[in-house]
């Protein structure tokens, strides 16, 4: 057991001392670059991709090349539940510049393993309270239960990001961050959960307008 522990805490500091810009060559920023943060799970960490393939380096691509100015950190760890989201919090906000904005994409794995819904919301309610405190805006990435969950489950789970967005003046939400991607054969890996380059890229065309209003991002001037 203690092993195990040690095990755990050695794998956690691993994941978040090599927090790394989404851009596979680290982009220098300037007064003017908008820094956010991918904090989520294995659908956003880019599990069983390529590196360079994952959610933050879509992202961060896609924006830059539609000339905004930003850098995209990947703080996303395959496995991540809520609570263990809640456990590394402040590990992460120590390990990296303080963004402007975090997408907060929490919640999947709870849903998998039919955690109760309303511990789920408590720990993303504790989440959104750090980086308020912090001052730091969040996207929140809203995900759905399964259909085999039942309806009583479904309800409440998908319930949360909602009603978190609107009991908080700093959360944006952005409703499914799955959307036209989940339950799409070409656009999954083989186990038909985790999104391929190709589900990746649909997410962040997507997100991306959600990003640009939430973070507030201006067009590089002289472009």
């Amino acid at each position: 057991m203690f092993l195990r522990i040690i095990l755990s805490i050695f794998i956690v500091f691993a994941a978040l001392t090599s927090i790394t810009s989404g851009n596979a060559q680290d982009k220098k920023s300037t007064d003017s670059t908008k820094m956010i943060l991918a904090y989520g799970d294995s659908l956003m960490a880019g599990y069983n991709l390529q590196k360079g393939e994952d959610f933050a380096s879509q992202l961060e691509d896609a924006l830059i090349s539609d000339e905004y100015d930003v850098i995209v950190k990947n703080a996303s760890i395959s496995g991540d539940t809520t609570a263990s989201g809640l456990s590394r919090l402040e590990w992460a906000l120590e390990a990296g510049e303080k963004p402007d904005l975090v997408i907060l994409g929490l919640g999947a794995n709870d849903m998998l393993r039919a955690l109760p819904p309303a511990s789920a919301k408590d720990n993303l309610q504790e989440i959104i309270e750090h980086f308020e405190d912090d001052n730091i805006a969040v996207l929140l990435a809203g995900m759905k239960a399964a259909p085999n969950l039942g309806k009583s489950y479904r309800t409440e789970f998908d319930a949360i990001y909602p009603a978190l967005a609107e009991t908080h003046e700093t959360v944006s939400l952005y409703p499914f961050f799955l959307e036209d991607v989940a339950t799409i054969k070409e656009l999954n890996l083989d186990d038909g959960i985790h999104p391929n380059l190709e589900g990746i890229n649909v997410i962040v065309e997507n997100i991306k307008p959600y990003v640009v209003k939430a973070a507030n991002l201006e067009k590089v001037e002289g472009n």
